[in-house]
């Protein structure tokens, strides 16, 4: 059975990939580049170290890049980050996986003073076994530093016993690499398509679904160990 949670943060516990993207998008505007929301919107779920290289050349990035990055997480922490919310029965879902002891642990990208507002918003304190943050991992996401420095917060189980749960299909993918399932939510906004391919198992639509559809399985997850191995052998 699944016993322990990976769960990615922005997109999937905080509604906040918008706010994110016209962030970067307005950072872009004072650097000199004009770029379209949408195609911002989708490389969120990468960090800078793997987002800006999209945009700009690795010359570009060696003039300013560093500069760039702080100007926008400055923009971010203080015109977005106070208008967040959380999605709908995070803390409900929290609480009832660690009521039937599940380990949880948070897979977050996030400066460290973020990822703690955020678990502060959603009113989480005290129910993870850990949580990851930037200045723990060298590269992001699709890499999979971040899921691997959740593992080691979890005491390295065994791959079967765990699930990552995040909204990008970089999440999926960086999950992939060290052969870790992965459940995809809608709620960030990337089409379930894209989730699918990336390699999500299944697809929900937030938190609170997830919530509803653990309660209506008898209190254990919409499907198992067991059942997401047998979903990865059909999709080879």
């Amino acid at each position: 059975m699944v016993q322990n949670v990976i769960f990615d943060v922005d997109g999937t516990l905080v509604d906040s990939v918008d706010e994110h993207a016209e962030a970067w998008r307005r950072a872009f505007l004072e650097f000199g580049r004009d770029v379209p929301f949408a195609h911002v919107r989708s490389q969120i779920g990468k960090g800078a170290d793997q987002l800006l290289p999209v945009f700009f050349t690795e010359d570009e990035l060696e003039k300013f890049g560093q500069e760039l990055s702080d100007y926008r997480s400055a923009l971010f922490k203080r015109e977005f980050m106070p208008k967040l919310r959380p999605f709908p029965q995070v803390r409900e879902l929290f609480q009832r996986l660690r009521q039937d002891g599940l380990k949880l642990v948070l897979a977050s990208s996030a400066n460290e003073d973020e990822l703690e507002r955020y678990i502060r918003l959603c009113r989480i304190e005290g129910l993870t076994h850990g949580e990851t943050s930037k200045s723990d991992v060298s590269k992001s996401k699709p890499n999979p530093d971040i899921f691997d420095a959740a593992m080691e917060r979890l005491g390295r189980p065994d791959p079967h016993s765990v699930v990552v749960i995040g909204d990008t299909p970089f999440d999926a993918l960086a999950a992939g690499k060290l052969g870790l399932p992965s459940v995809g939510l809608r709620c960030g906004g990337f089409p379930e398509d894209d989730l699918r391919t990336a390699g999500c198992r299944d697809v929900y639509q937030d938190p609170a679904e997830l919530l509803a559809r653990y309660e209506s399985s008898s209190n254990t997850w919409p499907w198992t160990a067991e059942s997401l191995s047998s979903k990865d052998e059909e999709s080879r």
